[in-house]
């Protein structure tokens, strides 16, 4: 005769506390890994049709900033200001998307603080 209710090992749908915390343990290190991993991308960002160009990595930090001369104009400081901004603007959205992207492979989509 089977056991109804209580602890025994075993929850509805028959999966049992060891399975779960497993399958826990699994999720943490894939998302450990995944995180190693986008710290060591790079990715750049461009703007001005290329005029400043921004690499950035998986750290959120800037590791190199390029731009052309021909955008160096010392009565016009504020438009090199302002490609400079957007330049890194963007490449700080792109990298938040790939780890967003990442995360939600690894997760199934569930909302997952990281």
């Amino acid at each position: 005769m089977a056991k109804k209710g209580g602890f025994g090992g075993g929850m509805p749908g028959g999966m049992n506390m060891n399975n779960l915390l497993k399958q826990a343990q699994k999720m943490q290190a894939d998302m450990q890994k995944a995180q190693e991993e986008l710290e060591a991308k790079e990715l750049e960002a461009s703007v001005g049709g290329g005029a400043v160009v921004v690499k950035i990595n998986g750290k959120k930090e800037i590791v190199d900033i390029n731009i052309k001369p021909e955008v160096v104009d010392p009565d016009d400081v504020e438009m090199l200001q302002d490609l400079v901004m957007s330049a890194v603007n963007q490449a700080i959205r792109d990298i938040d998307e790939m780890q967003k992207s990442q995360m939600n492979k690894l997760t199934g989509g569930m909302n997952l603080p990281f």
